[in-house]
């Protein structure tokens, strides 16, 4: 991340409750065209979540601590804050003194933005407010969240947005929290109907809807100079496993997440 950080732009796209079996099965069926494009190897990696709902995750991600490899560690970090005695900063890890990344960024030169989705990114409350406000710019309205079944092109057309407005000089870190896999989601599946609720079909069908428009997010991101992506959930969610619904609790369905990062080139999308 030392060759990166200050060459290329950032990406950092959360799907926000995205299954890590959801999504294995979708791309393993090709059912996610776009994604298939920029996965390594054209799979998910699997992988731990610091945090079982969205603000304990985000925060963790923002402080450099991802979601860690399924396996024996110390698991080598992209970014980290300098912190005596770390076992997962390594030569290649980018170091910073602040204590979160954004601000780190923009103290080497980043524009920092961010597109919210869920009600953490909201602005509507001090709680809603501690998220966004890590970044100089940020965004928020009702067509961005949870209800509104057109969130992620509008997410997108955001983004087109930041971008254009900044001088093609200027680096920066762009956070989108995808709302759309979140409940309620059952208005992506055709046919569903309210009264069904959601399920694992519709959340099935909610990443399929986000895999139709994500190409316009990387164009956006990449059209400038090369963009180095990291597309990840914050964590799962329970549709009835062994009990549970939603998230903010220890099942293997909700700290299991799917996680890639790659380059993404001028002219590739």
């Amino acid at each position: 991340m030392n060759a990166v950080v200050g060459r290329h732009d950032l990406l950092m796209v959360t799907l926000d409750t995205l299954r890590y079996d959801v999504a294995a099965e979708l791309v393993a069926a090709g059912r996610l065209p776009n994604l298939a494009q920029v996965l390594p190897d054209g799979r998910w990696e699997r992988r731990h979540t610091p945090g079982s709902f969205t603000y304990a995750a985000h925060t963790a991600f923002l402080a450099g601590f991802l979601p860690t490899p399924v396996g024996r560690g110390p698991h080598p970090r992209l970014f980290a804050a300098r912190f005596g005695g770390s076992e997962s900063t390594a030569p290649h890890t980018w170091v910073f003194d602040d204590a979160d990344l954004p601000t780190a960024l923009a103290a080497a030169g980043y524009h920092t933005a961010c597109i919210g989705g869920v009600g953490f990114f909201n602005k509507r409350g001090a709680l809603g407010s501690v998220l966004p406000g890590m970044f100089a710019e940020s965004h928020w309205d009702p067509e961005l969240g949870v209800a509104s079944p057109t969130s992620f092109e509008a997410q997108v057309a955001c983004a087109e947005r930041v971008v254009g407005a900044l001088d093609p000089d200027r680096r920066l870190f762009l956070l989108v929290n995808v709302s759309a896999l979140h409940q309620p989601n059952w208005f992506h599946l055709a046919g569903a109907d309210p009264a069904d609720g959601d399920t694992r079909e519709t959340h099935a069908a909610a990443l399929e809807y986000v895999d139709r428009h994500i190409g316009r997010l990387f164009r956006a991101m990449s059209g400038r100079r090369p963009c180095f992506a990291i597309v990840t959930s914050d964590h799962g969610t329970a549709y009835g496993e062994d009990g549970y619904t939603g998230h903010r609790l220890g099942h293997e369905v909700v700290w299991t997440v799917p996680y890639a990062h790659f380059t993404l080139d001028p002219g590739q999308w």
